[in-house]
């Protein structure tokens, strides 16, 4: 009986096998509003080799070498736009490689992620993405409308609540950033409706530097009609 057929077809197979790689896809979980800056979290299990793809609020967790890639955690403030005009990866933990080969402000909101794992036996890998900016598909700041009639004061019409949420989150964001927090997440944040007060804006904010998280409060005094921010107060909790 000749057997070299079934060797060759033994070697193809061996041979075609890497070209058939896992893929584990997830939807994040989505914990903020929108409105804002954005941020994912990403923690995954690899031993080997594997890529993370993350496109609006889907992850996909692709295995390329070694034994099967496994998520831990993938969460979300709000989906990742399609055309960040901001984007930051960091956040890095793990013991081999991982570095962002697709720029999402580059393929119309697609990140691509590679983990590389040097030693045997599985390891847990972390990472950060982060954005600020226009976009579709979660999360874009829109343009403010024009101011309403004059002498009316502020109200619904001269300029919206949520732009000005808006305006007081990135005041402070960049005053974090000054002080040396590169990853921000914003929790609650309320305008203060109290007769009186309903130019202010409030609420509580996390900030990251390496692996230490600080709760912050913080309050703005908000311009409604000019979009203008008149003070910001950012106080460690």
């Amino acid at each position: 009986m000749n057997t070299r057929p079934f060797l060759n077809a033994a070697l193809l197979a061996l041979l075609i096998q890497p070209v058939y790689a896992a893929i584990d896809s997830r939807e994040a979980t989505i914990s903020g509003r929108g409105g804002g800056p954005g941020r994912c979290t990403i923690q995954v299990d690899v031993d080997g080799a594997a890529e993370i793809e993350v496109s609006g609020g889907t992850g996909r967790l692709r295995t390329l070498s070694g034994r099967e890639a496994a998520w831990r955690q993938f969460h979300c403030s709000e989906p990742m736009p399609r055309n960040p005009a901001d984007f930051g990866f960091g956040g890095i933990n793990g013991r081999g490689t991982v570095r962002l080969i697709r720029d999402p402000r580059s393929n119309g909101g697609t990140a691509v992620i590679q983990i590389n794992d040097p030693k045997s036996g599985r390891s847990v890998y972390g990472f950060d993405l982060q954005w600020r900016g226009f976009g579709g598909g979660g999360g874009g700041w829109a343009p403010a409308p024009p101011p309403g009639p004059p002498g009316r004061g502020p109200g619904p019409g001269a300029f919206p609540m949520a732009r000005a949420i808006r305006i007081c989150q990135d005041s402070v964001t960049t005053r974090l950033n000054r002080s040396g927090y590169p990853y921000v997440t914003f929790g609650r944040t309320i305008p203060d409706n109290n007769p009186g007060r309903n130019d202010w804006v409030s609420g509580t904010v996390s900030a990251k530097r390496g692996f230490e998280t600080t709760w912050f409060s913080f309050s703005c005094s908000v311009d409604f009609r000019s979009g203008t921010v008149r003070s910001v107060d950012v106080q460690r909790r």
